[in-house]
């Protein structure tokens, strides 16, 4: 095996895929299955693009985990329904067709991965620190993920989808240093220093108020890291002005907290679901694929994700 370790941040996909297709697309039975097909088509279009040895489908475990809410209360609160603090508010047409995603996951035979009580990014972050012999690519639409690229020991790069499939960005740390005006030997984890600074309303993270991402970015690039731009605050350091150091002071408490909620965890019991996460060059049940596809009306989508995976 020559190609690259891909890992996917699946929940992202058929995120995707649900919002990107009609709802119009279902089953025998009328049930939707936009996101199903979505996900197969890009799981195909990338496979066939990007020719990856080895693919694991991340997946998350909980999505809230509870020492990033311990950390900071207010992280992804906006996203949780009214009527039970335990699960996120999915579409209600959405939530069958995760299921059947993950049935022909493991009827095509694509290897999954989550952990006990943490973030499909923490997956994604675990597997793509502790490789050590293949390229890796890492298949998001969310730029937290952006703390992952690296050169040495193996390359990290991550494939940006935020923007859709056809409109994929690829970075590792020169592309991301110079996206964002950061120091390329250390730019994965400068930029994770520039979003505490940043902060992200979509994951109910402040940030520093009045501290925007450009000097959010010039501020790390200058002192060298989170941690020592604080140390200059509290020492009073002339390079800041005192504009900065009351901005920072006074979210003296934000920062403390929110290192942890930001950081992918590197050390989260993953467990994959099959002992080879190689992408295989048959679907692994076959006749279980083929139920599914005709049950689900799936038609092509699984065709396609076939074709991809058999070279054919």
């Amino acid at each position: 095996m020559t190609g690259p370790l891909m890992l996917i941040d699946a929940a992202g996909l058929w995120f995707r895929a649900y919002y990107a297709l009609p709802d119009s697309l279902t089953a025998p039975d009328g049930t939707p299955v936009n996101a199903v097909r979505g996900f197969c088509d890009m799981l195909a279009r990338l496979i066939i693009d990007r020719r990856p040895a080895r693919l694991v489908a991340c997946l998350d475990n909980d999505w809230r985990p509870a020492f990033r809410v311990d950390a900071l209360p207010s992280y992804k609160a906006h996203r949780v329904a009214e009527d039970d603090a335990e699960a996120e508010e999915v579409p209600d047409t959405l939530s069958p067709q995760i299921p059947v995603i993950l049935e022909v996951l493991e009827a095509a035979g694509i290897a999954t991965a989550e952990a006990e009580g943490y973030e499909a990014d923490d997956v994604i972050g675990v597997l793509a620190d502790r490789e050590r012999t293949a390229p890796v690519q890492v298949v998001t639409g969310d730029r937290d993920l952006f703390q992952l690229v690296r050169v040495e020991p193996t390359p990290v790069r991550v494939v940006y989808v935020g923007g859709g499939l056809a409109k994929a960005q690829d970075y590792g740390p020169a592309e991301l240093a110079e996206r964002y005006a950061l120091t390329a030997d250390r730019a994965g984890d400068d930029y994770a220093d520039m979003a505490v600074l940043r902060g992200d309303p979509s994951d109910g993270l402040p940030g520093v108020a009045g501290i925007g991402e450009k000097t959010a970015a010039k501020l790390i690039r200058e002192f060298g890291s989170l941690e020592a731009l604080l140390a200059a605050a509290e020492t009073g350091d002339r390079r800041l002005t005192p504009r900065v150091r009351t901005k920072l002071t006074d979210a003296a408490d934000y920062l403390a907290a929110a290192p942890s909620v930001v950081r992918v965890v590197r050390d989260a019991p993953v467990v994959l679901d099959r002992s080879d996460d190689a992408v295989p060059s048959a679907p692994a049940a076959p006749a279980r694929l083929s139920e599914l596809r005709d049950a689900w009306g799936l038609g092509a989508s699984v065709d396609r994700l076939v074709t991809a995976i058999t070279g054919g």
